[in-house]
């Protein structure tokens, strides 16, 4: 904690994931320098252990992704990483001109290119509607007879069901700004969701009374001494979640020991 700051970050429920934002970093110190004997120059041309860090990504993140962004309809994907960015489905696909059109548009998204699926298959609209929200697609685009004899089409988006009907021509740029749209409120949704599950302490009983009552994370001022740190998770239950790039003056001392504070951290129960 004291020789590498780190995003790591609880979503969800607060009381249900801890899971890092960039997924975790890992402060090793020079325990495997020494193990394996690495060593490099220093300035005063004498060898040095090596002090390291671990950085990874694992299967976790798509545990957050479906713990934050997830409904009772089932997965709710960013379009960036969504593996389908838009499902057409024709209506009333029996009827003359229809499953064409649907073919027509699904050709015209692809080529702009945007990650497509067509469902021509014999289920019912609902079942397919239902199909895909639990799938998490971001846009659903939706074209029957009606719409074909109108030069139009409907577009859903799947965060929060806001159904836009767009003339045909436009269909590109409208798809694309949909996909924005998309992405632009999941963020900001999950965004507030995590920093209405922040809460400023002054005191080690402050945050320890402040977790008993909400759960989710607390920030203070810090000292910057591992005894302090200890004496939080020993006392608090909490471990330092987070020393953030953009800090803020939350006060002068340590909240802990009263010392003067160096930095903000924020702290957290490790699940």
């Amino acid at each position: 904690m004291k020789a590498l700051a780190y995003y790591d970050g609880k979503i969800g429920a607060p009381e249900e994931l801890t899971v890092p934002f960039y997924d975790r970093a890992h402060f090793f110190g020079d325990g495997f320098a020494k193990a394996f004997d690495i060593t490099f120059t220093g300035k005063d041309n004498q060898p040095h252990y090596p002090h390291q860090t671990s950085w990874g990504v694992s299967t976790r993140m798509i545990g957050g992704i479906i713990m934050t962004h997830g409904d009772n309809n089932g997965l709710v994907l960013p379009p960036k990483i969504a593996p389908i960015q838009v499902i057409v489905l024709p209506v009333a696909m029996h009827k003359a001109g229809v499953l064409e059109k649907a073919s027509e548009l699904k050709d015209r998204l692809i080529k702009a290119g945007l990650r497509v699926k067509l469902d021509d298959s014999d289920n019912s609209m609902g079942w397919k509607c239902a199909q895909y929200e639990m799938k998490g697609v971001p846009v659903r685009v939706e074209i029957g007879p009606r719409d074909i004899e109108a030069g139009q089409c409907v577009l859903v988006r799947r965060n929060d069901g806001e159904k836009t009907i767009v003339a045909l021509e436009n269909l590109e740029a409208a798809v694309q700004e949909q996909l924005e749209l998309v992405q632009k409120g999941m963020f900001e949704k999950a965004k507030q969701n995590l920093d209405n599950h922040i809460y400023e302490a002054h005191s080690l009983e402050e945050a320890k009374q402040l977790q008993a009552e909400h759960g989710g994370f607390i920030k203070t001022m810090w000292c910057g001494e591992l005894e302090c740190e200890l004496k939080m998770k020993e006392e608090g239950g909490m471990s330092s979640r987070c020393m953030p790039l953009k800090q803020e003056h939350l006060g002068d001392t340590c909240p802990i020991c009263g010392k003067p504070a160096k930095s903000m951290v924020v702290w957290g129960i490790a699940y």
